[in-house]
């Protein structure tokens, strides 16, 4: 009589599946619709009594979010890999990315993960397996978990799907097709990302100081061809505590040189946005490590960032990695 073998330990870390943005949301019933959610992508990996959190670049978020590593306690499965994202959600349900990164001045927001995919169960590898196969898997691994949610499907027609998202102030819409297989680390067009206002990650390449608050506004950029290339100023979106924690942050990446390749400009621009070669010497420069989420209206005919915001830090990718989106 053959013995059974011994279920596979779950895995280390598996470099999670990304989708191109879009300018139009597809439509067809090959398609499956999520929210957006404004938060951080994260997967929750359990094997046996070990729960680890760890960002879509595998640091590890376990001590950052607690409660989220003891809700993985109570899954009903001994080994599982769930794809997710974190978010903070108000009183009234709707996620706040700012609150997320300033847990201690909005106690009332809670801290969940909204489970999208499951990668691995039990010793089995589920990424081959179509989408709606992997996703009905998950509200009996969950079960009753008021902090690991479904992210759910959202019914109708992508217009009527895009009208209900806009309305209910989420940031945008996912389409992921039905039959599609888990690719670790692909951009793939089977995962499609409907964003409605205009937002991303962008690299902090310096600040400009000021008085006693210590920062006018951030000096942020994006890659191409692996060289840093300015985007503009970042002025709004700050509170004076803020200022200070990035003033903070800051202090030790300081660098002499311009980390901007495309810097100095000719002229400040029709938006203000420039930087000539005699405002570089009012300029702080810090080495490209840390990254900010930035909201903005529109890209200007020049690549720069008109009425940017900032809405908080990252620290869930490479700056390597931050390009413009499409």
């Amino acid at each position: 009589m053959a013995v059974p073998s011994k279920p596979r330990p779950a895995p280390a870390f598996v470099t999670p599946m990304a989708a191109q943005a879009v300018k139009v949301l597809p439509e067809g019933v090959e398609w499956l619709y999520e929210p957006k959610l404004d938060g951080y992508r994260a997967l929750l990996v359990k094997d046996g009594a070990k729960i680890r959190v760890l960002s879509r670049n595998g640091k590890d978020l376990t001590s950052m979010y607690p409660g989220v590593a003891a809700a993985g306690r109570h899954l009903n499965a001994g080994q599982v890999v769930i794809d997710g994202e974190i978010v903070a959600l108000a009183e009234d349900g709707r996620p706040s990315f700012q609150a997320l990164q300033h847990r201690a001045s909005h106690p009332k927001h809670r801290i969940v993960l909204y489970a999208f995919d499951v990668l691995y169960l039990n010793g089995r590898n589920l990424m081959d397996e179509p989408l709606v196969k992997r996703r009905a898997q998950l509200p009996e691994i969950i079960g009753q978990n008021p902090t690991i949610r479904l992210s759910r499907d959202l019914p109708g027609s992508a217009t009527a799907i895009v009208a209900a998202v806009r309305a209910a102030g989420i940031e945008g819409v996912i389409a992921k097709r039905r039959n599609s297989a888990y690719r670790p680390g692909e951009r793939s067009s089977d995962w499609v990302k409907f964003k409605l206002g205009q937002q991303q990650e962008l690299v902090i390449g310096g600040y400009r100081p000021q008085g006693s608050v210590g920062l006018d506004a951030l000096l942020v950029g994006y890659y191409a061809a692996k060289k840093l290339q300015f985007a503009g100023k970042v002025r709004a979106g700050f509170t004076p505590h803020i200022r200070r924690e990035l003033v903070e942050r800051l202090k030790p990446l300081t660098t002499a040189t311009c980390p901007f390749a495309n810097l100095p400009d000719a002229a400040t621009g029709h938006w203000g946005g420039g930087i000539t070669a005699p405002q570089m010497r009012e300029m702080q420069w810090a080495r490209p490590e840390l990254l900010a989420q930035i909201r903005f209206t529109e890209w200007t005919a020049d690549n720069r960032l008109r009425h940017a915001a900032f809405l908080g830090l990252r620290f869930d990718k490479a700056a390597s990695e931050v390009h413009r989106e499409a």
